[in-house]
């Protein structure tokens, strides 16, 4: 489906990657306390999230430098999450995000599409809920429709439509794209109605705040916390360190 592109001359290319790095420094950078320290809790009354850092505080241009210093976690991976990619791939990307956020469907519309076009295989996508409930009232039925077509074997497919948003949000919309889809229309609104999986994105949810997520999209590169819709330089920055590090 994809191919992969390996970028030779990275480092000559440092200048316009410490642009890409203005950005990256510029986001919510994560706390130092472990993950597992959060998750045995059991709540978000710890929140790792600390301070953000100013953007490229130390004038240092060296993308590696930069990011040795930040936190890297370990996302927990359930056998049930939605992924995308070689299970071997050297990138992992987890997404936190939201089907109602307009910075979500930017990503989605804008920079997902590069990413998968450049790097192919070399990439694996995790997709986790995180719905914004007090903004977007159909965030958590879409969540959890999304799980139902993934009972289904099509989760991707319907992510696809719910952030394309042709037919918007709603149960009208959840029918109409799981028939396109050629999915069991009954299953999946029988799915939807008893709240199958409500409790699943409940738990996706409690997870990112207890990593301290409150914004969509969230994403984790190899543990590397990125926050918002930023563009694919900024992603391109990362991975292509992540692969020269790792000699890919």
């Amino acid at each position: 489906m994809h191919f992969e592109i390996k970028r030779s001359h990275f480092w000559g290319l440092i200048a316009p990657v410490a642009f890409s790095l203005g950005l990256l420094v510029g986001f919510l950078v994560w706390g130092r306390a472990p993950l597992a320290a959060a998750a045995t809790t059991g709540t978000a009354a710890n929140p790792v999230v600390q301070n953000p850092v100013q953007q490229n505080p130390t004038g240092a241009t060296d993308i590696g430098t930069q990011i040795a210093g930040l936190q890297r976690y370990e996302i927990p991976i359930e056998p049930n999450d939605p992924i995308l990619g070689p299970v071997d791939a050297p990138i992992t990307i987890v997404e936190f995000a939201d089907f109602q956020c307009p910075y979500c469907v930017r990503h989605f519309e804008q920079t997902y599409p590069l990413i998968a076009a450049q790097y192919g295989d070399q990439v694996r996508f995790v997709y986790k809920n995180f719905p914004l409930t007090s903004i977007h009232p159909d965030a958590d039925p879409a969540a959890q429709a999304a799980e139902c077509a993934h009972e289904q074997g099509m989760f991707w497919e319907f992510h696809d439509l719910l952030f394309g948003g042709t037919l918007g949000l709603g149960q009208a919309a959840y029918a109409a794209y799981a028939e396109q889809l050629g999915l069991d229309v009954a299953a999946l609104t029988a799915c939807l109605e008893e709240g199958r999986y409500a409790s699943a994105v409940d738990q996706d949810l409690a997870l990112g705040q207890q990593l301290g997520v409150s914004s969509t999209p969230t994403f984790f590169i190899n543990g590397i916390a990125l926050v918002g819709a930023y563009p694919f330089d900024t992603f391109a920055s990362i991975i292509d360190y992540e692969l020269e590090a790792s000699g890919q």
